[in-house]
């Protein structure tokens, strides 16, 4: 009798781990559980091109319904898994259902994490996470509303870009000193500052909210910051970071630690039980240490490596980590991990639009952030790959190709 693999989640994890054993013609069968009534979709449009209205829902799904009914794999979706018997094998499922399973992979991703001052609750208070977070902002931001968002990462930041381009009028309150202070270095930082700013966004650093304030109508109508001053608001969006969601695999004795801890295949310490995606830190022999990873690439990849162990072609997961952001027409696109590094090269001219920084630890490329310019990040990938030694002087040397050091 074939066995039965049951994949947690309905992500891009998911979706991806589901199209990879379909491809290799797994034989077991496939049960998709997932808390949201959507097919497995993509995140990253969400805070781009799904909140402008630029792409339809359906584009975000990574495979229509039919792809998933000729290979007869089985949808049980808007349903939530309350429970992991790892001694039968068997999940309890929010209908009351019992399901079993043979092989169970954990692909639960991460939830917003809230932010814990007064006034939290008011209505017109927003976080973005799922395809009905979108559908619930998006009616708000027409010209001439007041829009403040709470965070200066990927995701405000690119909220705030899409808000501007819609006559938005937005605040962006973030608490360190520069915007992504903790994904890339103050080069960058400093440039997408300036570019927003240019956009007309009120853009303020070394900022901290203590509450938010009622409105004459009950919703949010303002938020307070650390210096005492209070801006007002007609709608919040809080991003302020994620946090993976290992509730179900902590109560079912798997040990985590910020991530469902796995191995470079994907495997936790259950022989039957994998896990993937957002929800994991995992070993990566790309990197000393365990890390967990917030990126489609990292879901993709983990994804493939879980279909290896499942189909019993052991790969070991061994990528560098990659990741974008798409702001106004700036194209940001990242490599590597770049903390820990010593000195930096710049190639080409930010005034220009199109420049890439090249992140060096002990002579060794560790990590590049390109905008706007693809053929950087694309040799990047390569060299922080091969964890390549390079004079800085040649990477900033336009007259060098960037193949030719390869």
């Amino acid at each position: 009798m074939s066995e039965t693999t049951v994949i947690v989640g309905a992500g891009h994890a998911a979706g991806m781990l589901t199209t990879t054993l379909i491809q290799k013609k797994y034989d077991g069968k496939i049960v998709i559980v997932g808390d949201e009534p959507h097919l497995p979709y993509q995140r990253p449009p969400l805070s781009k091109a799904y909140l402008s209205g630029d792409v339809e829902l359906s584009s975000l799904y990574l495979k229509p319904q039919d792809t998933y009914d000729k290979a007869g794999v089985s949808l049980t979706l808007d349903t939530r898994v309350e429970s992991i018997d790892r001694d039968s094998r068997e999940l309890a499922l929010s209908g009351g259902d019992i399901l079993s399973y043979d092989n169970l992979v954990l692909a639960t991703g991460s939830r917003v994490r809230r932010i814990p001052v007064p006034g939290a609750d008011l209505s017109g208070i927003h976080y973005l996470r799922a395809i009905a977070d979108v559908d619930a902002l998006r009616p708000a931001l027409t010209a001439g509303q007041r829009l403040v968002i709470v965070g200066g990462g990927y995701i405000g930041l690119e909220v705030a870009a899409v808000a501007a381009k819609l006559g938005v009028s937005v605040t962006v309150l973030e608490t360190e000193e520069r915007v992504m202070a903790r994904v890339t270095g103050e080069t960058i930082s400093r440039y997408f500052e300036r570019k927003h700013r240019e956009a007309g966004v009120d853009l303020r650093t070394g900022t901290r909210v203590v509450a938010f304030e009622a409105g004459d109508n009950g919703r949010v109508g303002g938020v307070t910051c650390d210096d005492d001053s209070t801006v007002p608001a007609d709608l919040v969006l809080v991003s302020i970071g994620i946090q993976p969601e290992t509730a179900l695999a902590e109560a079912a004795g798997l040990p985590c630690d910020d991530g469902i801890l796995v191995d470079e295949y994907t495997r936790t310490d259950d022989p039957h039980i994998l896990a993937i995606g957002d929800c994991t830190r995992h070993r990566n022999l790309y990197f000393d240490q365990p890390v967990r990873l917030e990126s489609v690439a990292n879901a993709v990849d983990q994804a493939r490596t879980a279909a290896a162990t499942l189909t019993g072609a052991d790969q070991p997961y061994n990528a560098a980590p990659w990741f974008w952001s798409n702001q106004y027409d700036l194209r940001l696109q990242m490599v590597g991990l770049s903390e820990g590094h010593d000195e930096t090269a710049i190639r080409g001219n930010p005034d220009d639009d199109a420049f890439a920084v090249f992140y060096l630890q002990q002579g060794t490329v560790i990590a590049v952030d390109a905008v706007n310019l693809p053929p950087a990040f694309m040799a990047g990938k390569k060299l922080v790959g091969a964890r390549a030694a390079v004079e800085p002087a040649t990477l900033i040397d336009l007259d060098v190709d960037l193949k030719s050091i390869m």
